[in-house]
This record gives structure tokens, sequence and C-alpha cells, in this order.
């Protein structure tokens, strides 16, 4: 005789309870990973190392015929096929000679006719100092690349802004370096949670640049911060944000006497748990085998180091190097690029110029708005290293208390009543 010890509806109840359980249980799981970024497997080839072309590239007129658009802007703009309508330069026999190198179809007289061209980008290659002339000189409205630094100081940066803002002028300033390949790849794995939270930057240059090459630092009361490492301080900004403090000194070197610095340590100031520095060093003579030029990016899960080889061996240079670790692999892996800074990342800073004209990008990644923050940084790396550190000699080995830290807007801290000197510069 068989024996029932539920009857059917019991059943049926036990079954709908542990369908239920089953579905708040699930809802429990996915409510605790909820806050966690989705793991994306991101294969080394497939990140992302330039930016995508615009459809239908305007006419570019080059405003200044310099070394750089000589090495870069125009083999850039011929490695991309984007149209150069023509070149002017105030040493018409550099023009000409940057014409017949690239196959360019003219040579303006003036920069009335050059400005005349129709729906044309501006590419100013003209030196910080002609840069607040020039930019006047332009069709109000007019789409403009300008040359970084974003003039010789903070003062004259805040003027460009003034002038682009009266204008209207579409401007963006060529920080490039945010758009070398290794650069962009980095970005895309930051952008995908593969490196976890940002903990450490690292730039770390020990290279002989040939500094007798560019003569015309030597009248510059400004040199290595302002036209070297303002490259690796805009691309921090770019994946930091804006630091607090920064702390600064900027050297000479005896091969180089009549150059302001070649060489710099600086710290940047993002917190308890965020390390930031950069050691700068130009002068080491002593052949390829110990140079290095490196950026290395740092999270809780995975690191980016990115090897800048064009500075290494110059002026022959290496291949740019990226090697990453990520939280999706957990093991190194290089990543083949296909490109390096000069000339190629070049092409990303007019790529996005002529698609925000054309309303292909919503927004400019370089505008003189974002510019001007990092010309902020710059300043504040000159005032910390004018306002010095804490002296070793009278220091009373103590710490005095926060509130005796006073912040003047656009000047150095000091320390009220105190023999120390301030340590550190605040950002306003």
């Amino acid at each position: 005789m068989s024996h029932r010890w539920l009857s059917d509806h019991a059943v049926n109840k036990m079954i709908k309870v542990v369908e239920s359980s089953k579905r708040i249980a699930t809802s429990w799981m996915l409510a605790c990973i909820s806050d966690w970024r989705p793991v994306m497997k991101l294969n080394a080839p497939q990140l992302v190392q330039c930016w995508t072309p615009p459809s239908c590239p305007r006419p570019i007129v080059v405003i200044g015929a310099g070394d750089i658009v000589r090495d870069a802007h125009l083999p850039a703009y011929r490695k991309a096929g984007f149209p150069v309508a023509g070149v002017f330069d105030l040493r018409r026999e550099v023009a000409e000679a940057r014409a017949k190198e690239f196959v360019l179809p003219r040579v303006f007289n003036s920069v009335v006719e050059a400005i005349a061209v129709p729906n044309a980008i501006f590419d100013l290659g003209v030196p910080p100092q002609s840069q607040e002339a020039a930019l006047e000189l332009l069709p109000d409205g007019a789409a403009v690349l300008s040359q970084k630094p974003m003039g010789n100081s903070l003062d004259m940066a805040k003027r460009i802004v003034a002038i682009c803002e009266r204008k209207k002028l579409r401007a963006a300033v060529n920080f490039q370096f945010r758009f070398c390949p290794s650069i962009l790849a980095i970005q895309d794995l930051v952008k995908h949670g593969e490196l976890g939270e940002l903990v450490e930057i690292e730039v770390r240059l020990n290279v002989a640049t040939p500094w007798e090459a560019f003569p015309f630092l030597l009248t510059e009361s400004r040199v290595e911060i302002q036209i070297h490492t303002v490259h690796y301080l805009d691309t921090i900004r770019m994946l930091l944000g804006d630091p607090t403090r920064v702390f600064a000194r900027t050297v000479k070197h005896p091969h180089f006497p009549n150059l302001a610095s070649t060489r710099s340590s600086i710290i940047l100031d993002y917190g308890d748990l965020i390390r930031c520095c950069l050691s700068i060093n130009h002068c080491h003579p002593f052949g390829p085998s110990h140079e290095a030029a490196t950026i290395r990016v740092e999270g809780t899960e995975g690191c980016a180091i990115a090897t800048i080889g064009a500075l290494i061996d110059y002026p022959r240079g290496q291949p740019d190097r990226l090697e990453i670790f990520t939280r999706s692999d957990k093991k190194w892996t290089e990543v083949p690029l296909i490109g390096r800074w000069f000339p190629d990342a070049f092409i990303g800073t007019m790529s996005n110029l002529q698609r925000f004209v054309a309303g292909e990008d919503a927004s400019l990644v370089s505008p003189v708005t974002d510019a001007l923050q990092t010309m902020k940084l710059v300043e504040a790396c000159y005032v910390s290293d004018a306002c010095g550190g804490i002296n070793f000699e009278s220091h009373e080995g103590h710490i005095p208390p926060l509130g005796r830290i006073i912040k003047k807007k656009n000047s150095p801290i000091s320390l009220a009543n105190t023999p120390l000197i301030a340590a550190g510069f605040l950002i306003p």
C-alpha cells in the first residue's frame, strides 16, 4: 500500500517557495556586485590607439613653418591624407623649403592671403610669444590648432583664452602627447577598469637631449618644464585631474650653463592614496645603454608601462613600447603599437579638431580652457621651485599648525612667523 507524506497542493507550494528563494538569492548576489565594474576582457590588439579620422577633412593652412612643422605636423598630415592648402612663414625661404619637401600647392605671400582660404583649419606653428598676435589676425569664428605651450606665461595664457572667447574661435592647443598610441591605449584600459583604481603615476626620463640643436631656447627664462615636461603634466591631468599641491625643483647642468634648466624633479599631490612623481634628466651623455623614457600608470588591479622611444638614442630613436598587466589577463603582455609619438599623435589632435568643427566629435580634447589649467600647473611648478623647500640647517624639527599656512592667489604659500620656507604650492 502506497503512502503519500504530502498532498499535491503541499508539493506545489514547496516548489513555489524554492523557486522564490532562488530568485531572492539571485537578486541578493546581483545587489552585492552592483557596485563592481564589469570585467571586460580586452585583448591587447583591441585597445584604442588612434583617433577616428574626420569623414571629410577641411583644407589646412599652416602658419609658421619651423622645425616642429617639418618634423611632425606635415609628416602627420601626409600620413593621414589630410589636405594642406599651403604654408606661410615670415622667412619665405623656409616656407618654400617645406612646400617643396611635402609637395604643397602654395606658399602664401602674407598672413592676409593665408587666412583668406575658405573653410580652412588654421595650424599655428608660431613660437609662444607670437601666438597672441597670430590669433588676433584670424577671422572671427575660425577653427585653429595652436602650438604648445599656450603662451610663455600664465598671464599670456589667460589673454589667449580671452582672445579666443572674444573672437569665438574654435580653438584647441596641440598637447598631442594625449594622442600617442600608447597613451590612448592606457586611457582605454582605465576607461574599462582594467587597472582598477589608479594609485601611481611615475614619469622617468634619463636621456641625452641635444640642446645645442635648439639655440632659440638660450633666450628663454623657462625651458625644461614649460617646453618639454608640460606634455607629461598635461597627460597626468587628463588621467587624474588637477592636483591639490605641487613640489618642484628644476635645475641647470654644467654642460649647458646658458640654458635656464634641463632637469626637473616634480611631485604632484593627489592625497594620501596616490603617488605621482616625475624625474626628468635630459643630460645623460653616456650612450643609450642606460637611457630611459617611461611612464608607469599603476592601479590596484593592473599596470601599464609606456616607453617613449623617440627620446632614446635621439635623434635616431627607438620604437615606442607598451607593456600591460590587466585585471582580465593577470600577466604581462606587450601591446603591438600601430605608431609612435612623432608623427602619429599629431594626427590625433588635428582629427579631433576637424571632427569637432564638422559636428562628428561632441567636444575638443584639448580646448584652450583646459590648456589654461595645464599652464596653471606649469606656473605652480615654477612657483614651487622659486619657494624652495625646508631649510635643512635652520628647521626646528616640528610641523607648523595648518592654520599658519597662508594661501595667496597666484603666489607661493608662506609660513607665517616661522623660519621654515614653504615646501609646496597650493593650486588655486
